[in-house]
């Protein structure tokens, strides 16, 4: 008699035959089948459920696979796994054309120095990434706009000074507005993680471009061939005819070899390493724009909330210690200075030089203890809103005023011993300092939502301007003009190691100083060889007036005139040894 079907026994159908159970005629084992499973009533104990059976973590059945008798551990997502978009489609056409325009300008451009050619290679990695934008349905908004043309800007300092040091601070600066139009950021994490988040999609980005190309070339063999031969006949014409034209006509000559990058055999190697450079910085940044980052995701956790005494006591005794200060300096600033001399016994200049540098780290010390005030700041309700802003807003009120003080210090030390780069530097550094503080007083009444991103374009700005008003000529024109006010000694040692930029306020000098400080600018810029892209406009213009009226005096008549041009021995208050002098 047949046995029924049974529902509580798992088995769908009638049992199989003894020949339907045996081993297959090919000797194969024969795989277990969960249904096949014998009632528990028939009393045979059933087979042990295998382990490839069982899905993941779950538990579940599944049919069992050959070749696959286990599964692979689940990766857990990353840290950022959650700010991550979605991977963009196919890399489009022409941003695949504006990334080979950036590797073929940066290995024909870059190699000579840095001038017009970094703008020249920047506006096709910028034309890609504004091309993978707009593929990936991004829209141009106005911060976005306003960080790209803000990096634009900035990479304009290299094609206008000459300077290093103002041109390395733009360049650095334009990356990191770069990135941060990619990623669109707007906190506090954001704006500073998403100054170089861009690094972040160097590997994706070669990843994303190697598959696009990888899978237009497989269907367009025909166009890529086509695309090749009327590239070699075009350049394969340029080299004939402009060979010919050349040799006709030594002012064509002339025009085609400034026009032209000067590319050896030898250059090879760096060449090859800047055309990488190129392609990868165009690729990372046509990804980084298809699919940026959110770093605006990542958020610190609020410290806990402190009580009011327990916040505002300490935060009013420094606020009383700034009071303190301040009143001292008024009385000194005043006509107190006698009776500070008398207990110091130093100086105007050596009391300005004695306090600036300490007040510039109180100055940089007051913004971390403002951040972490606000960190462990009460947050119960209006009334602790205004404690904070008016226990805040009259320490930042009290740092402007600080600032004030040490920006005044160096202006006293600058009138006795003149401008240097480093008292510049920390100068401007002083006085930015001094718009994050009024920055921040605005947030306190406005909020502070703007903050971050207003921080980083007074930055910028704040680099931008020291770039294009040159340092290097305004160190030379205050150091010239005390020399004609009161025939006060001049370093000549030091302004001749400056750049190109000082060449038009070092030419006011009468002879032989005139000559004496210009001859190191003068050789160096005839010994130079750059190409028009290589070459700054600051260059440009001290060639034109060294052209016109050369550096004449020799080395014997700048030693003999004294070319340490120091004090009775002193520069900026130390001693120093004549024998130590090198005559050029």
């Amino acid at each position: 008699m047949s046995e029924q079907p049974s529902e509580a026994s798992g088995v769908s159908g009638p049992p199989e035959s003894p020949k339907a159970s045996g081993p297959p005629a090919d000797g194969s084992p024969t795989p277990p089948s969960p249904s096949a499973s014998p009632s528990p009533a028939q009393g045979v104990e059933p087979p042990v459920t295998p382990a490839y059976l069982h899905a993941q973590r779950q538990g579940a059945q599944q049919a069992w696979q050959p070749g696959r008798p286990w599964q692979p551990p689940v990766k857990r997502p990353g840290a950022t796994a959650k700010l991550r978009p979605a991977a963009p489609q196919l890399i489009p056409p022409a941003v695949l054309w504006a990334a080979l325009a950036t590797a073929v300008l940066s290995a024909l451009l870059l190699g000579d120095g840095l001038g017009v050619n970094l703008l020249i290679v920047a506006v096709p990695a910028a034309l890609a990434a504004g091309f993978a934008a707009r593929a990936a349905g991004r829209r141009l908004r106005p911060w976005t706009a306003t960080w790209a043309v803000g990096g634009l800007a900035l990479l304009a300092v290299p094609a206008l000074r000459d300077a290093g040091w103002p041109t390395f601070l733009a360049v650095v600066s334009a990356f990191a507005l770069g990135s941060l139009a990619l990623h669109g950021s707007r906190s506090w994490l954001g704006v500073l993680i998403g100054s170089v988040g861009t690094l972040d999609s160097v590997a994706a980005g070669v990843r994303w471009g190697w598959r696009g190309v990888r899978e237009r070339a497989d269907g367009s063999r025909g166009r890529w061939g086509t695309a090749v031969r009327t590239t070699a006949v075009a350049l394969g014409l340029l080299m004939v005819f402009g060979t010919l034209f050349a040799s006709a006509d030594a002012a064509f000559a002339d025009l085609l070899g400034r026009l032209t990058p000067d590319v050896s055999i030898v250059d090879g190697p760096l060449r090859t390493f800047l055309f990488l450079v190129g392609l990868v910085g165009a690729l990372a940044a046509a990804r980084t724009a298809a699919a940026p980052v959110r770093w605006d995701g990542l958020t610190v956790k609020a410290g806990k909330p402190r009580g009011r005494a327990e916040w505002a006591l300490p935060l009013i005794v420094l606020d009383l210690l700034f009071a303190a200060f301040i009143t001292l300096q008024l009385v000194v600033l005043l006509g107190g200075y006698d009776k500070v001399r008398e207990k110091t016994g130093l100086d105007h200049a050596e009391y300005a030089r004695q306090g600036f540098w300490q007040l510039l780290w109180a100055t940089l010390l007051t913004l971390l203890v403002i951040a972490l005030a606000l960190r462990w700041a009460p947050r119960g309700g209006s009334r602790d809103r205004t404690l904070v802003r008016a226990v805040l807003g009259t320490l930042c009120v009290l740092t402007l005023v600080v600032v004030a003080s040490a920006l005044r210090r160096m202006d006293l030390y600058v009138e006795e011993y003149g401008l240097t780069r480093l008292r510049i530097s920390v100068a401007a550094m002083e006085l930015w300092l001094g718009v994050v503080f009024v920055l921040i007083l605005a947030a306190g009444v406005l909020g502070a939502r703007f903050l971050p991103r207003a921080i980083a374009v007074s930055a910028a700005a704040a680099v931008l301007a020291f770039g294009v008003i040159s340092p290097d000529a305004v160190v030379a024109e205050q150091n010239v003009q005390r020399f004609e006010d009161d025939r006060a000694s001049i370093d000549i040692d030091y302004l001749k190691d400056l750049s190109a930029d000082a060449v038009p306020a070092l030419d006011k000098l009468p002879e032989p100083q005139r000559s004496c400080a210009l001859r190191v600018i003068q050789r160096e810029l005839r010994g130079s060889d750059s190409p028009w892209y290589a070459t700054s406009w600051g260059e440009a213009r001290a060639e034109e007036i060294l052209r016109e009226r050369p550096a004449t005096a020799d080395h014997r008549t700048c030693y003999g005139l004294g070319t340490d041009g120091v004090r009775e021995g002193e520069r900026d208050g130390y001693e120093q040894d004549h024998d130590d002098y090198d005559p050029y």
